[in-house]
């Protein structure tokens, strides 16, 4: 079996920054989902770590909000 090497092939943002506003989120801002919590508040925790910042999610209505908070 043989492989190909490509050059120049730019790596794909991760899945958390394309479908959440992470990056763009000042502190005092929220966002709501209806995306399943089990899956958004492991991502929202990992990524506040990963970049020194932290996140609150709270289960509501039909869905789940986060807000930034430091």
């Amino acid at each position: 079996m043989s492989h190909e090497i490509e050059k120049g092939v730019p790596v794909p943002s991760r899945w958390i920054n394309e479908k959440y506003p992470l990056d763009d989120m000042e502190v005092g801002d929220s966002f709501f989902t209806n995306s399943p919590a089990v899956k958004v508040r492991p991502a929202v925790t990992h990524y506040g770590r990963r970049n020194g910042r932290k996140y609150v999610t709270r289960s509501m209505d039909g869905g789940l909000r986060v807000w930034r908070v430091e």
